[in-house]
């Protein structure tokens, strides 16, 4: 027994020297995987893939067991260089980021385990037009309320940024006003909170290596817009409306309050979409955006980006003095006309910000839903008097949908 008691104290002080040694700290003084100083052999049958902004190179390894990687030197543009890695395991080097369709030099060498660089292999690559290049060639510029539209097509689905200056009359400077990134194929942005005085913006576009495209400049007037007075919403009841669940009432989509803390607009359960209220805004407007507040969370209750909330919703709006009820489709084009009523806009509520799935959405995607988001309105829609706001798919495809909030944004007519 005393033999058995000392083997297992030494076993157990074995243990916490392992630990210790495990655990000390990392100099940072890295000793290489290899201890053989031999210089690897270069890569050979080299081939070269041109695409928009860079460029494949297939090659093959040298017969060796020392190689820990291929490695790519080469400028994008003057003054700037990048490497780019590729492990043993493949046979490929992607060298990217170029600021235009020209000739490139890029250096490759093999990387041994111990380090160790082979001779340089010098290769020339060719990329066609960046994306940014392409992008801000397809970009146009027009008015839209309060500010400015900007459109352009991105059918890489590269992510870019269009960054929007004006003219800042106490600097006399063209100022960044707003920076919007996106990789969305169609790209329809608007930026807005500006008076109707002439003012000059400029748009260039960049990517992800820096590079930044010429400005395209244009002298815009935005149009007028003002938020429209609640106080003169009222609801207009028809047949085909949905039945009110819960209490929450249609009042309840334009009374101020967004956080959840109090009653929304919310549907009766079991009924098929889509869901629809119906209201009078006072007034004919021509409309130019809405703001819509979605049912946040409340406390461990996860409505956000669930439960009834909105996913797909249709803006129906009529300019007829009393419209007449129709039943509105599931799904229509914008612009189709149903009696009195006419398709103003189908819009998608955003997935969470950070990427998430939707139901495990964290803080600050809820942070997201509380501030309320934008979506904007055609130019070429018509003036309306009454909305519909119809929703086809909510974020849990059940049988009911709610929304704490809408402001809607226009010109009086």
């Amino acid at each position: 027994m005393k033999n058995t008691r000392n083997y297992l104290l030494l076993l157990y002080i074995s243990m916490i020297v392992a630990i210790i040694a495990s655990c000390k700290a990392d100099t940072g003084n890295h000793v290489p995987i290899s201890a053989d100083k031999t210089k690897p052999g270069v890569i050979t049958n080299i081939k070269i893939d041109n695409y928009n902004g860079g460029a494949f190179i297939t090659y093959t390894l040298p017969n060796s067991d020392n190689i820990l990687y291929v490695l790519a030197k080469y400028q994008i543009r003057n003054g700037v260089s990048r490497e780019t890695k590729s492990s043993y395991y493949t046979d490929t080097v992607n060298v990217e980021g170029f600021a235009k369709e020209a000739d490139y030099d890029v250096t490759l060498y093999t990387v041994s385990r111990a380090d160790v660089m082979s001779d340089p292999v010098k290769v020339t690559v060719h990329p066609t037009i960046p994306p940014y290049i392409s992008i801000k060639a397809s970009t146009t510029v027009q008015t839209d309320f309060g500010g400015v539209n900007v459109q352009a097509l991105n059918p890489l689905k590269k992510e870019i940024g269009i960054i929007i200056t004006a003219y800042d009359k106490s600097t006399g400077l063209m100022e960044v006003q707003d920076q919007h990134y996106t990789k969305a194929d169609t790209i329809n942005y608007s930026l807005r909170g500006y008076n109707t005085d002439p003012r000059q913006f400029g748009i260039y576009v960049t990517d992800n290596f820096g590079n930044i495209s010429d400005t395209l400049k244009q002298t815009i007037t935005p149009l007028f817009e003002e938020l429209l007075d609640k106080s003169q919403f009222s609801v207009y009841n028809l047949p085909s409306d949905t039945p009110i669940g819960y209490g929450w009432v249609l009042p309840n989509f334009w009374d101020g309050k967004t956080d959840g803390s109090s009653a929304g607009w919310h549907t009766n359960p079991g009924n098929n979409p889509p869901f629809v209220g119906t209201f009078n805004v006072g007034t004919s407007y021509k409309l130019s955006r809405f703001i819509l507040w979605e049912r946040p969370d409340d406390g461990s209750d996860k409505y956000a980006f669930g439960h009834g909330n909105p996913r797909l919703f249709t803006l129906w709006g009529s300019n007829v003095a009393s419209p007449k009820d129709v039943q509105l489709p599931v799904s229509s084009a914008v612009g189709t006309v149903l009696g009195d009523w006419v398709n103003i806009g189908n819009f998608t509520y955003p997935n969470p910000p950070s990427g998430l799935p939707p139901l495990a959405h964290n803080a600050a995607d809820n942070a997201f839903v509380l501030a309320g988001v934008n979506f904007n309105i055609s130019l070429a829609a018509p003036p309306v008097h009454f909305i519909r706001f119809a929703t086809s798919q909510s974020w849990s495809g059940g049988n009911f949908a709610h929304a704490m909030e809408i402001s809607l944004y226009g010109k009086p007519q």
